[in-house]
């Protein structure tokens, strides 16, 4: 070392050494010596793109290969690899993935009907107890539960293009409350190292026992700021257009602002990331007689993901309180405001498996909801279990 100090060709052999025995940063010091010492080092530079990309830094990468390239004394025959490896590089900046899904699973309640047996009405002022047919009352059973879904993501120096769509649905022996549902999702985000933010806009369609049920149009953005190694609080803004085809009158405009912390951590063989945020939502009807009027209320909720050996788990937990300002119905709890408060759990285990066919998982998930309501029209309870196999390609 004390030798060759000056030496342009001894620092990059000796970084050529180091990046062939996988010593990344130590091979980046060395490399840079050497075209601090003599800029136009072709080895130099051809091993530096290659530390560069190792690294992560793709597009420092494809930008100095371009350059190397584009020099007038590249030997012919190093221009075909280095062109297969600019294209290569160059392909990494547009990422195209798609996921399949199959579950099988069971529900106690498939149709969204209310708990009580009971329902409390309102006539002349006296409370009149109306028992609930069969037909509205919750039905159980087994369902199979398909989903299709595709990403895309578009790089770039100082921003990325994030699109994805979706479409699932829930079959069951019960017909009516079968399920389909399509929607598409696109972000915009640029990253930073002090702080980073997205915009982003969103559109889903639900079809419910073979009917039109509603449409919904969202725009939403979020800025983080950025602290290495530590929580990185967050706010996000949202607003959504909630169109229902055969009831107009439930139409309605909703917006939610939240902030929030996320904590990533990692251990010696595990993982972890933990997210979690609080906001305010409020809801205001586009149509005169809608019933309740505005809505306002608040919202939690708390995630948690963690890889240990190859296995996923999750947990996503969700509480909502909304408030009516003015009385649901007459012949309801007596005309009064109604509140609602809703929660649920669900538990995720994902675990990938040996099989010919690559990137299949085993994917387990255990939901719980519980909605709570000064009217009983409004009380349900439902549990959902479900197992299946998951597939990337």
């Amino acid at each position: 070392m004390t030798q060759c100090l000056r030496s342009t060709e001894y620092f990059a052999l000796r970084g050529a050494a180091q990046l062939n025995s996988g010593m990344v940063a130590e091979s980046l010091d060395s490399l840079e010596r050497a075209l601090l010492l003599d800029p136009d080092n072709g080895a130099a530079q051809i091993d530096y793109a290659e530390a560069l990309f190792q690294q992560g830094q793709l597009f420092s990468a494809l930008a100095l290969n371009e350059q190397i390239l584009d020099r007038g004394d590249l030997p012919a025959n190093l221009q075909p690899a280095l062109a297969a490896r600019q294209q290569t590089w160059q392909s990494m900046t547009q990422q195209t993935s798609f996921q399949a899904d199959l579950l099988a699973g069971y529900d106690t309640n498939l149709n969204g009907a209310p708990d009580p047996d009971l329902i409390t009405l309102t006539l002349s002022g006296e409370p009149v107890f109306l028992p609930l047919s069969e037909e509205f009352r919750p039905v159980s059973g087994p369902y199979l539960n398909p989903r299709l879904g595709m990403r895309y993501r578009q790089l770039a120096p100082d921003h990325q293009h994030n699109f994805s769509a979706e479409m699932r649905g829930r079959a069951s022996e019960d017909q009516e409350s079968d399920l389909f549902q399509i929607g598409a999702r696109y972000a915009f985000v640029k990253p930073g190292p002090a702080s980073s933010w997205q915009v982003g806009t969103g559109m889903s369609h639900l079809f419910f026992g073979g009917s039109a049920l509603y449409s919904a149009t969202e725009a939403n953005g979020r800025y983080q700021w950025n602290r290495p190694g530590a929580c990185r609080p967050f706010t996000t803004l949202a607003a959504q257009h909630q169109l229902y085809h055969e009831q107009q009158r439930l139409n309605s405009l909703e917006a939610k602002a939240s902030a929030g912390l996320s904590c990533p951590r990692t251990g010696e063989n595990s993982q972890q990331q933990w997210n979690i945020d609080i906001g305010w939502v409020h809801s205001e009807p586009l149509r005169s007689g809608r019933p309740g009027g505005v809505r306002e209320g608040w919202q939690l909720n708390m995630d948690w993901q963690a890889n240990w050996q190859d296995n996923t788990f999750r947990a996503l937990v969700n509480h909502t309180q909304l408030d009516d300002r003015r009385g649901y119905s007459p012949l309801l709890a007596g005309g009064a405001a109604r509140w609602l408060e809703r929660s649920y759990v669900l538990f995720q285990y994902r675990r990938p498996l040996n099989w010919a066919v690559q990137d299949t998982s085993l994917l387990v998930n255990l939901y719980h909801q519980r909605q709570r309501s000064n009217i009983e029209l409004f009380r349900t309870y439902d549990n959902t279990f479900e197992v299946g196999f998951s597939f990337r390609f």
